[in-house]
């Protein structure tokens, strides 16, 4: 049966903790959904009512062009081991990009990764759990690295310009896009503004 929940709690934060993927929902009106799935540690909870997760350049910036949009978000984690069991957070986010306002705070509580652009962080709307009985179990064999080390030994010019040009969204939305190699540095470094 699901429940609500106002917040997430400690063992919401546990459940979460524990997974190795979750999913990522968006849309605005007139626009396809987006359903994008993540991975890498990259999801943090920052307290009851907020959360964020670091993202990094990939084939679209959709998430980026809806929350400008409509700014609703959906985020889903499955329990693929026992107990089973689905979380979802129901919120409303915002991109927030290297040199804004707020960056410093919230790229402090992660380890930045090579291909960093944006990190997005999200007030908590509402908490969902169901049961999750018709998922499998399933277990992780391993993190797929492939994205991080193309960002890795990307030419930062190159990447600096496939990225400036991911400002709208498939259905012609606009979006703010990350046109600075950020991610010239090792992980955990802090690249300055500007940079």
């Amino acid at each position: 049966m699901a429940e609500f929940f106002e917040q997430l709690d400690g063992k919401h934060e546990a459940m979460i903790a524990a997974q190795p993927v979750f999913f990522v929902a968006t849309a605005a009106e007139g626009s396809r959904i987006n359903l994008s799935p993540k991975g890498y540690d990259a999801f943090r909870v920052l307290s009851p009512t907020r959360v964020a997760y670091l993202d990094l350049g990939g084939s679209g910036n959709e998430t980026n062009a809806h929350l400008l949009a409509d700014g609703r978000i959906t985020l889903m984690f499955c329990n693929f081991r026992q107990p089973a069991q689905i979380l979802r957070i129901y919120g409303r986010g915002q991109p927030v990009l290297p040199w804004e306002s707020g960056w410093d705070e919230l790229a402090a509580h992660f380890t930045l990764l090579p291909g960093t652009r944006q990190i997005f962080d999200i007030a908590v709307d509402s908490v969902q759990t169901s049961c999750g009985y018709g998922v499998p179990l399933m277990s992780l064999e391993q993190e797929r690295l492939t994205l991080v080390k193309h960002h890795a030994q990307a030419d930062p010019r190159e990447w600096a310009g496939k990225y400036k040009r991911r400002r709208q969204s498939i259905d012609g939305l606009p979006a703010r896009a990350t046109d600075r190699y950020i991610e010239g540095v090792m992980p955990g470094e802090r690249p300055e503004a500007g940079n």
